[in-house]
């Protein structure tokens, strides 16, 4: 069973809480997406008392499509640079301290980012990943961060899925060796919150 180590740094991640995937009709509304933004609130209020850095990822593409790849063939155009729909969440906004990774281009938000160089310079070794969509982007991301050897923790009451099935369906893949699988209130726990 994964352990963290409290005297390593943790980080939270806020997976794409972009408009796209949240406002009631944004393009790829997530399933569950609005519900679960009181509890990614409390979490940041809470991760910044304790000075835990906090990293926003957001998904974006070029109005041309060149960057979206074979993408298309699953989902519509979205998160479109110069469109609202990239913009992180009012509810959600970044405050002064906390970083953005943009122009993340694919779901693994490692990938052509400067995330994992970020984390290293801020001697992180724990995350905490919350966000959107739990089956695509925040379990693709996931995969990279066990591979770069983080220590992941995944919140099932801070995430949202495409469906409430795949959302579930998520957690049994991470559950096994890529992630601790925990809620909001077993995190505060966990991470003395």
């Amino acid at each position: 069973m994964l352990e963290f180590d409290k005297s390593e740094r943790t980080a939270v991640v806020v997976i794409d809480m972009q408009t796209d995937f949240l406002e009631p009709g944004g393009i790829l509304a997530a399933e569950g997406s609005e519900a679960i933004i009181p509890g990614i609130s409390r979490l940041l209020d809470l991760a910044r008392e304790k000075g835990f850095p906090i990293l926003y990822t957001k998904e974006m593409h070029r109005s041309c499509g060149s960057d979206f790849g074979i993408e298309d063939a699953f989902e519509p155009f979205h998160c479109v640079e110069g469109t609202g729909g990239l913009e992180i969440v009012d509810a959600l906004k970044p405050k002064d301290g906390d970083f953005i990774i943009a122009n993340k281009r694919r779901y693994d938000a490692f990938m052509g980012t400067d995330m994992d160089l970020l984390l290293r310079d801020l001697k992180v070794k724990n995350l905490i990943f919350t966000g959107v969509c739990t089956d695509i982007c925040v379990i693709s991301t996931i995969h990279h961060a066990r591979n770069l050897d983080y220590k992941v923790a995944v919140l099932t009451d801070c995430t949202a899925g495409s469906t409430r099935e795949r959302h579930e369906m998520a957690f049994k893949l991470m559950e096994h060796c890529f992630a601790k699988v925990m809620n909001l209130e077993e995190a505060i726990r966990e991470f003395e919150l």
